[in-house]
C-alpha cells in the first residue's frame, strides 16, 4: 500500500491557530439553603471557618531512602537476526529478507500498520507540532535578581584531607564530568600516610568518584585532552609530567623521568594545537617552561627560561595561558613576582621568545586567561586585585577595587563577554557583570568558611566548580541572567574595551610628554647654573685686573703664582 500526500500550502499555514473570544458572566451554581435539614443540625457559637476553593490537605514529611546510580554499559550489535543468519554478510541479509516478505503474515501486519500509520501523517498535517509560537523572542533578565545555587558538594573521599587545587572539566557539555587535583602545596607540610590519588566526578552521581587517578606523587594540575576526551594530563608535585587514559586503567600510561622533569612543583599545563593532539605544556615555579610530545616523554621537546628582556632574574611560573585563537606558538605566563610575560614559542630571534612584560600586582598571579569573545584583551588575578589589559599597552585598562583578602583564583564566562568570576581567601565567589556595573561585583556567594583555591566552569555557563582547602567542591548553578547573552551585550563590551584602551593610550602619551618636558627643563636650568658661574668668575678676574692697576703695580713685580685668583676661576 502505497501513501502518497502532496503539500500545497506554505509551511507557516500549517495548523489551527487558537481564537479567543469575550463572553459575559454566567451562573455556574446557585445553592439556596434547605429549611427541612435545620432540624437534623444544632447552633454552634462562636464558629471559625474558612472557605477555600482547593480541597484541604494535611501537611506530612517522610525521609525518603538514598539510591545511589551505578553507569553501566554493554556492547550491543543489532538485534532480531536468527542465529543462522550473520548479519554483517550482505547475502544472508538478502536472502532472509525475500522470505519474510513472502509471509502471508508479514503482510497482514504491514497493512494493519499502514493504516494507523495513515492517520498519524494526517494528524501531522492537520497540526504543526514543531511550530515556534515565540521564535526570536530574547529573554530580558536584567530586572531579575541574579543567584547561584549549590547542587551539590564532592569530597576528598581520603582520610586526611587534602585541598582541591585544580579543577577541569570535560569538554564534551554533554559528558558532566570534572577531574579534580588534590594535594597539600605547603612546604614539608605533607604528612605519612596522605593519598597520591585524584579523582573524576560525575555530576549525575556525586556520591563517590566516577573514576580514580593513581600517580607517583601529589596531583598538582589536571587537564582534559580536547581531542580525546579519555585522555588527561596532570603536573606532579616532585615535578614530573603523567598522562592517563581512563580506558587503560587507574594508573598512568607514561611519565617523565625525574631527572628531566622541573625541580619545583609543576602548577599549571596545557594541551597545544597539533594535528596529533598530542603536544602540551608546562611551567613550574623553577623558571622553565618545558614541551611534551606524551608519544614520547623521554625528555621535553623544547623548553624556555623565563627572564625579561636586559635582565638575569629568573622568573617562577605560577599560571599559564594558552589560547589557539590568538595565535597557536603565543602563550602568556603568570610569575610569582607578579608579572605577566608574554612569550611566542616560535618567535624570529631567540632573544624575542619572551615579549611584552605587564607590570602591575604586587604578588603572584594566580590566574590569567584570554577574554574568550575579545582575544587581545585579557585578565590576571593576583594579590587583592583583578586586571584587565590590552596586549599593546603595558598598563591595566580596567581594574577591580582591592579586596580585604587575596584573590586566589577566577575565570571569563564562556557564553558572556562582560562576566567574569573572581574567588578569594575568606571563602567568597564574587560574579562581575561589568554590562551592568562595573564598581561591585553584581553578585557575592559564601560559599565556605575556608579559603578557596580553585575554580572552573563549564562551556556551557551554567556549571561552576569551586574548590576549598579542606578538600571539598562545591557544584554552583547560576541563574539564566548571568549564562545567557543580553541584546548588544557584546558590541557594548567592545565599545567600552576600546574606550578605556584609548583612554589608557592618551594617559600613557601624555605621560611621556611630561616627562620629556621635565627632562628639557632639567637641561635648560644646568645650562643656566654654567653660564651663570662663568659670568661671576669674569667679573672677579677683571676686578683683580683693576685693582692692580689703580695700586700702580707692574705685572713683572708679581709671580703668577702670588696672584690671587677669583673664587670657582680654576673651573675654567
Amino acid at each position: 500500500m502505497e501513501i502518497y500526500y502532496m503539500y500545497t500550502k506554505r509551511r507557516k499555514e500549517f495548523g489551527r491557530h487558537a481564537r479567543f473570544d469575550d463572553e459575559p458572566a454566567e451562573v455556574v451554581s446557585d445553592i439556596r439553603p434547605e429549611p427541612e435539614l435545620k432540624a437534623d443540625y444544632i447552633e454552634r457559637n462562636p464558629v471559625t471557618t474558612t472557605v477555600q476553593v482547593a480541597p484541604e490537605l494535611s501537611e506530612h514529611e517522610a525521609n525518603t531512602q538514598q539510591i545511589s546510580y551505578a553507569a553501566t554499559g554493554f556492547a550491543h550489535t543489532e538485534g532480531g537476526w536468527p542465529k543462522d543468519i550473520d548479519c554483517t554478510e550482505a547475502e544472508h541479509v538478502i536472502r532472509y529478507r525475500k522470505k519474510v516478505e513472502k509471509d502471508e503474515d508479514y503482510i497482514k501486519t504491514i497493512n494493519i500498520l499502514g493504516g494507523q500509520v495513515e492517520d498519524l501523517i494526517k494528524q501531522n498535517n492537520a497540526i504543526d507540532i514543531y511550530e515556534e509560537y515565540f521564535a526570536g523572542a530574547v529573554a530580558d533578565h536584567s530586572s531579575e535578581q541574579p543567584f547561584a545555587k549549590t547542587l551539590t558538594v564532592f569530597r576528598d573521599p581520603s582520610a586526611i584531607k587534602r585541598s582541591a587545587s585544580y579543577i577541569s572539566w570535560n569538554p564534551d557539555v554533554n559528558n558532566r564530568k570534572c577531574a579534580i587535583a588534590y594535594s597539600i602545596l605547603g612546604f614539608q607540610q605533607q604528612p605519612e600516610g596522605m593519598s597520591k590519588s585524584s579523582y573524576i566526578w560525575d555530576v549525575n552521581n556525586p556520591n563517590k568518584p566516577d573514576f580514580e587517578m593513581k600517580g607517583p606523587s601529589q596531583l598538582c594540575c589536571v587537564n582534559y585532552n580536547p581531542k580525546d576526551t579519555n585522555i588527561l594530563s596532570g603536573g606532579m608535585y616532585n615535578g614530573q609530567i603523567c598522562y592517563w587514559d581512563i580506558r587503560k586503567g587507574h594508573t598512568p600510561v607514561d611519565s617523565s623521568p625525574i631527572e628531566k622533569s622541573h625541580r619545583d612543583p609543576c602548577y599549571d599545563m596545557a594541551w597545544l594545537q597539533s594535528k596529533t593532539g598530542t603536544e602540551c605544556t608546562s611551567v613550574s615555579t623553577d623558571g622553565y617552561v618545558y614541551w611534551w610530545d606524551t608519544r614520547r616523554l623521554g625528555e621535553p621537546v623544547e623548553d624556555l627560561m623565563l627572564k625579561e628582556k636586559n635582565s638575569d632574574t629568573v622568573m617562577g611560573a605560577v599560571s599559564l595561558e594558552y589560547e589557539s585563537i590568538a595565535g597557536p606558538t603565543k602563550f602568556m605566563i603568570g610569575t610569582e613576582q607578579g608579572t605577566v610575560l608574554m612569550c611566542n614559542r616560535k618567535a624570529k630571534n631567540p632573544q624575542d621568545r619572551i615579549g611584552t612584560a605587564y607590570h602591575g600586582h604586587h604578588g603572584p598571579v594566580y590566574s590569567l586567561e584570554r577574554n574568550p569573545f575579545f582575544p587581545k584583551y585579557f585578565m590576571s588575578i593576583g594579590d587583592w586585585s583583578a586586571r584587565v589589559w590590552m596586549e599593546d599597552i603595558r598598563t591595566p585598562i580596567m581594574t577591580t577595587r582591592y579586596h580585604g583578602t587575596y584573590l586566589t583564583g577566577g575565570t571569563w564566562s564562556p557564553t558572556r563577554p562582560g562576566v567574569f568570576f573572581t574567588i578569594k581567601a575568606d571563602g567568597e565567589l564574587d560574579v562581575w557583570d561589568y554590562y551592568y556595573k562595573q564598581n561591585d561585583p553584581t553578585l557575592s556567594v559564601k560559599v565556605t568558611d575556608r579559603a578557596l583555591t580553585s575554580f572552573n566552569i563549564q562551556d556551557t555557563g551554567r556549571l561552576v566548580t569551586v574548590g576549598a582547602s579542606d578538600g571539598s567542591a562545591t557544584l554552583m548553578e547560576l541563574c539564566e541572567g548571568l549564562s545567557t547573552m543580553q541584546p548588544n551585550e557584546k558590541s557594548s563590551i567592545n565599545q567600552m574595551f576600546e574606550r578605556e584602551t584609548k583612554r589608557e593610550k592618551n594617559l600613557e602619551t601624555r605621560q611621556k610628554e611630561m616627562k620629556n618636558a621635565a627632562k628639557k627643563a632639567a637641561m635648560t636650568s644646568r645650562d643656566d647654573n654654567a653660564s651663570g658661574d662663568s659670568e661671576e668668575a669674569m667679573a672677579e678676574v677683571e676686578k683683580g685686573f683693576f685693582d692692580i692697576i689703580k695700586t700702580g703695580m707692574k705685572f713683572d713685580d708679581i709671580s703668577p703664582l702670588d696672584m690671587p685668583s677669583p673664587e670657582g676661576a680654576e673651573d675654567y
